[in-house]
C-alpha cells in the first residue's frame, strides 16, 4: 500500500477530470488510476468521487480530501526542492521587481551583500510602484507591500510596515495639531496618488473605524516627494512607517494622533508559482528574510 501514491492519484483525477486525463499526466494505465482510487475509497471507508457515464464529482468528503492531498503534495515537493537546491550552485541571472521607495530606502542596500555572497548571480533589479505581471514581463521575483498578496501568486512574508500620519513642528504651529481625523478636511494635505484609498483616509481609533476624505494640496506618486514637502512645513503626510522613521527620531516631523492607528501592510516576496523553484531564486528569498526581519 502506497499511501502517497494514492493521494497523487486521486488528485490528478480530480485535476484533470476524468480517469483518462489523469492516466496521461502520471504516465499510468487507466485501470492502474482505476485501482489506486478504489484502494484508497477502501482503505478511508468513504466514496469520495460520484461517478456517472458523463462526468465525475467529489462528494462532500472527497472535497475536503482533496485540500488536504493538495497541501500534502505541495509541502512533499517543496521538502524535495529544497534538498536538491542545497546540491545544485546558486548561479544566473535573476529579475526582481521592487516599489520605488522601498527599494532605495531598504533594499538597495542589501544587494552588495547578496552580491558578495553569490558571486554567480546576476541582479537585474527594476523600480516600479505599478503592479507588474511577473510571468508577462518575465521577472523571477517582485517585493510588494500590500495588506494581503496576490492569491494567483506565491508568497513569503518579509516584514511589516504601517502608515504612520505626520508633519513637521513648524507646520503644527501654524496650522495647529489635528486631535480626530474629522480635522484633517482643514489641513493641508501632501497625498500619494497610489494609495488604494484615494483621498478617503482611513483609521482605526478608540471607537473603531473612522474615514475622512482629505483635500490634497498636492499629489504625486512618489511618497519621497510627499515626505520632502512635509519637512518643509507644506502639510501633513500619511506614509510608511520605514520612511518616515528616521525623521520622527530627529524632530523633524511628530506623528500626529497615535491613538487612530492607520492601515499595516505586510512586504511579501512574491513569485508565480511553488513548482520548481530554482536555487538562485530561493536563495534570494531566504537571504531577504533574515535581512528584512526588523523593518517596521
Amino acid at each position: 500500500m502506497d499511501k502517497f501514491l494514492e493521494m497523487k492519484t486521486f488528485a490528478a483525477v480530480v485535476d484533470g477530470g476524468s480517469f483518462v486525463q489523469a492516466a496521461d499526466a502520471l504516465d499510468m494505465s487507466k485501470p492502474a488510476v482505476s485501482r489506486h482510487v478504489a484502494e484508497l475509497e477502501q482503505r478511508l471507508g468513504v466514496r469520495l468521487l460520484q461517478r456517472t457515464t458523463r462526468k465525475l464529482s467529489l462528494t462532500e468528503e472527497g472535497r475536503l480530501f482533496y485540500g488536504r492531498c493538495k497541501t500534502v503534495l505541495a509541502d512533499v515537493e517543496v521538502a524535495e526542492e529544497e534538498i536538491t537546491s542545497q546540491s545544485i550552485a546558486v548561479k544566473g541571472l535573476i529579475r526582481v521587481n521592487v516599489p520605488v521607495s522601498f527599494g532605495l530606502w531598504e533594499l538597495a542596500p542589501l544587494w552588495p551583500e547578496f552580491m558578495t555572497k553569490f558571486p554567480d548571480v546576476e541582479l537585474d533589479i527594476t523600480f516600479a510602484d505599478r503592479m507588474v505581471d511577473l510571468v508577462e514581463e518575465g521577472y523571477d521575483l517582485a517585493v510588494r507591500i500590500a495588506r494581503l498578496p496576490n492569491s494567483s501568486l506565491v508568497s513569503r512574508k518579509l516584514a511589516s510596515t504601517r502608515l504612520v500620519l505626520c508633519a513637521s513642528p513648524a507646520y503644527l504651529k501654524k496650522h495647529g495639531k489635528p486631535k480626530t481625523p474629522s480635522e484633517l478636511s482643514d489641513h493641508a494635505v501632501l497625498s500619494y496618488s497610489l494609495l488604494a484609498t484615494g483621498d478617503q483616509w482611513n483609521f482605526d481609533g478608540p471607537g473603531g473605524n473612522v474615514s475622512v476624505t482629505v483635500k490634497p494640496v498636492m499629489r504625486t506618486n512618489n511618497g519621497d516627494t510627499c515626505i520632502a514637502a512635509a519637512r518643509q512645513h507644506k502639510g501633513v503626510v500619511l506614509q510608511p512607517s520605514f520612511m518616515v522613521n528616521g525623521d520622527l527620531q530627529s524632530g523633524a516631523l511628530v506623528e500626529l494622533m497615535p491613538a487612530y492607528r492607520s492601515t499595516e501592510f505586510g512586504i511579501y516576496a512574491v513569485y508565480p508559482t511553488r513548482q520548481y523553484v530554482s536555487p538562485k531564486v530561493r536563495a534570494l528569498i531566504d537571504f531577504l528574510v533574515k535581512a528584512l526581519k526588523n523593518v517596521r
